[in-house]
């Protein structure tokens, strides 16, 4: 193998991690997986809505990255690399999908916004599930993960000023959902 095996797994970058598994590492894919598999999850719920779909597009994501790392050019990051696949594999799946599908009963996990009530959550979330599926993504990706709008149109497969655009549309259309001013505050009354 190398060098790199003698390493412990836990102190190689995901590059390295990646050239194991490509170099045939049993146990490489396993710690990249490991180590993102809790975003990409958040990422897919986010943009899927739906449990059960999200959990479909990640193993979908993932299994895809396991079998294309050979294809990873390195002219990016590998989380950006993964983001673009999982968020490609949620927008497959949504696409397959019926478009009457409603937000799920019970409410979504949120480990980023410990202090908001479950009411304004599901209103966030409805709100988003109206918006078009790039809108959704590109919102998904820069205000609720904070992935930069370079990486954002990296993993969109689209230009900046396309995720900045559609971000901006996205907000609008967010805030006039949610029954808002552009100061942010209630403007029916809400």
């Amino acid at each position: 193998m190398g060098p790199a095996a003698s390493v412990p797994f836990t102190d190689l970058s995901d590059r390295d991690l990646l050239a194991l598994h490509v170099a045939g590492d049993d146990h490489a894919f396993g710690e990249l997986f490991r180590r993102h598999k809790d975003r990409m999850w958040a990422v897919a719920l986010r943009t899927c809505r739906d449990p059960e779909v999200a959990a479909d597009a990640v193993q979908d994501g993932f299994i895809s990255a396991f079998r294309r790392a050979g294809s990873f050019r390195g002219d990016a990051a590998v989380t950006t690399w993964l983001h673009r696949i999982i968020v490609n594999a949620c927008l497959d799946r949504l696409r397959r999908r019926r478009p009457t599908a409603e937000l799920p009963d019970h409410e979504l996990p949120d480990r980023h916004d410990h202090h908001a009530s479950t009411e304004v959550r599901l209103d966030i979330e409805e709100a988003l599930a109206r918006l078009p599926e790039g809108q959704r993504a590109a919102l998904v990706l820069v205000d609720m993960h904070a992935v930069p709008v370079a990486e954002a149109a990296e993993i969109l497969g689209v230009a900046e000023g396309t995720i900045k655009s559609r971000c901006a549309r996205g907000r609008a259309a967010l805030a006039e959902h949610l029954g808002l001013t552009a100061d942010g505050r209630s403007g029916s009354g809400r």
